[in-house]
């Protein structure tokens, strides 16, 4: 079953709550109490870029690209079950927030074109119930686990394949009734992924009116509840004060960012901007690593107050990372074993 029929959905676990420029769990600051090395780590979001945990294709060209090398195909429900698997020891390691999207990331990593087909709206707008079924076992383990999901609404690979701007509309809608309907209270909303970026082709997904989206996210309402809403822009840039005021908490990315003295640079704009100094600040998407060094984009962001999202597209091999399917979304190469090394020094965990 994809979408709550009348029925009360069951009691949830865990609740996310923003009090001034922190993140609460249930009613606590996440990682209540911690500091590392002299820096306030107590309200901060840590997250994982984890995109494609809904991944399917259906484009018959293209799906199989993504098939898994001992059975020759791709299984989307397999790669669901596998993300669900690996939960519990990201959790352990501090993990308490991963970032997925209703139209997934480009699965090649970084793609000029995307002739693949992966979406979880209809060109309608409608929601397609296999893949809200897979997005609903994946919420259901982070409730348990105390976790909270950054849940994307539309990424530009996909999004010019939606007949117009109703669409955009009405799937927005009928996501977000669909988080509240089912009784979620562990999930925040980032309407679009890196709306500056010139793929998308709808003027409503852009930044001059994406705030429009962010509202009527904020708008939806049941049994009088709503969800969190912000935005996320391409890397090294930063909200605009309308998107600031807008928003609900501060997305930024740096991607393409090298020089970890611009991410906490980052930060200290987005803050001073209007309607930015007393909300929580976080990167959700970052593919820079340096974990051994003492400065790198992690540590810098942490050090202005700001949580971090670890992005990995992949090593040697695009599949070792989070990005490309099949992903093996254990913690299996030395780069994400130093990544999730530093969080767990980091959170005390």
């Amino acid at each position: 079953m994809a979408e709550q029929t009348g029925s009360t959905p069951p009691p949830r676990n865990t609740s996310v709550t923003i009090a001034c420029d922190q993140f609460y769990i249930n009613g606590c600051p996440t990682y209540e109490g911690r500091f590392w090395k002299g820096k306030r780590i107590e309200g901060l979001l840590m997250n994982v870029r984890t995109a494609q945990g809904i991944f399917d294709d259906e484009n018959p060209e293209t799906i199989q690209r993504w098939a898994y090398p001992d059975t020759g195909k791709w299984d989307p429900d397999r790669n669901t079950r596998e993300f669900v698997e690996a939960m519990p020891a990201w959790r352990e390691h501090g993990l308490i927030a991963f970032d997925i999207n209703l139209q997934g990331g480009s699965p090649e990593g970084y793609s000029k074109e995307q002739p693949w087909h992966n979406s979880a709206f209809t060109a309608d707008g409608d929601l397609k119930p296999a893949y809200m079924e897979r997005l609903r076992l994946i919420l259901d383990r982070a409730d348990e686990l105390g976790m909270v999901a950054v849940l994307g609404v539309f990424y530009f690979g996909p999004e010019p394949r939606m007949n117009d701007e109703d669409a955009l509309h009405r799937g927005l809608d009928k996501a977000c009734r669909w988080v509240l309907e089912n009784g979620y209270t562990n999930v925040i909303i980032e309407v679009n992924n890196e709306c500056d970026n010139r793929k998308y082709h709808y003027p409503l997904s852009k930044p001059d009116r994406v705030t429009e989206l962010i509202r009527q996210a904020q708008g939806v309402r049941v049994d009088g509840r709503r969800l969190l809403a912000g935005v996320s822009l391409c890397g090294g840039r930063i909200p605009s004060e309308a998107i600031a005021l807008a928003s609900d908490y501060l997305l930024l990315h740096g991607n393409g960012v090298s020089d970890p003295a611009r991410i906490a640079e980052m930060v200290r704009e987005t803050r001073a901007l209007r309607g930015g100094c007393a909300k929580p600040i976080f990167f959700n998407e970052d593919d820079h690593f340096d974990f051994d060094k003492p400065d790198n984009n992690f540590v810098a962001a942490v050090g202005e107050y700001a949580g971090w999202g670890y992005f990995e597209p992949g090593e040697s091999n695009y599949r070792d990372g989070h990005q490309s399917p099949p992903v093996n979304w254990g913690i299996n190469t030395p780069r994400k074993q130093a990544f999730f090394n530093l969080l767990k020094e980091i959170t005390g965990s």
